[in-house]
């Protein structure tokens, strides 16, 4: 039972793509995060520094 949990590969596999989801999940949000702070500066700096 060792010996063929050792030779099987699908478990290997699934943890691959699991660890590739997660760093493309990472890279998303970073970069969603970027983008919102940049539009954010763009639109929202004009507008709150006519109130000041």
């Amino acid at each position: 039972m060792i010996a063929r949990f050792l030779i099987s590969r699908s478990g290997a596999t699934s943890i691959e793509y699991a660890t590739i989801a997660g760093m493309v999940s990472i890279l998303i949000v970073t970069g969603a995060t970027g983008i919102g702070n940049k539009l954010n500066a763009l639109f929202l700096g004009p507008l709150m520094s006519g109130f000041r």
